[in-house]
């Protein structure tokens, strides 16, 4: 999958509180997904639907150990996720620090920077 569908699939998955409520929680450590559904006023269906798009995004695993099936943080696609962001905030930060000094320039009566 190209890393444009990574990205769409991970911030998809990010756009819904609960999803991101649930990676909080994964943050902390594994847990069941009856663990999981605690916090929520919803069905284990529902919390189990939610974790297949996190799934899919990849930013949870589902392991087995006997019984216990614990879900996992992946956090991979969000490093991939905030590498993009970085990328943009960088290029925002160095726009707005232009336009910075020439407002600077203008407010001093240089509006071409020949005043140095």
């Amino acid at each position: 999958m190209p890393e444009t569908d990574h990205l769409s699939a991970t911030f998809a998955a990010l756009a819904d509180p609960t999803r991101r409520a649930i990676l909080a929680r994964l943050a902390r450590g594994e847990a069941s997904v009856t663990e999981i559904a605690e916090p929520f006023s919803m069905s284990l269906p529902a919390v189990s639907k939610h974790l297949k798009v996190l799934e899919r995004a990849g930013l949870v695993r589902r392991g087995r150990s006997a019984q216990w099936r614990p879900v996992k943080l992946d956090p991979a696609p969000l490093r991939d996720a905030a590498g993009w962001i970085d990328h943009y905030r960088r290029f925002w930060e160095e726009s707005l620090d232009r336009l910075d000094a020439y407002l600077t320039q203008l407010q001093a009566g240089d509006p071409d920077g020949s005043k140095h």
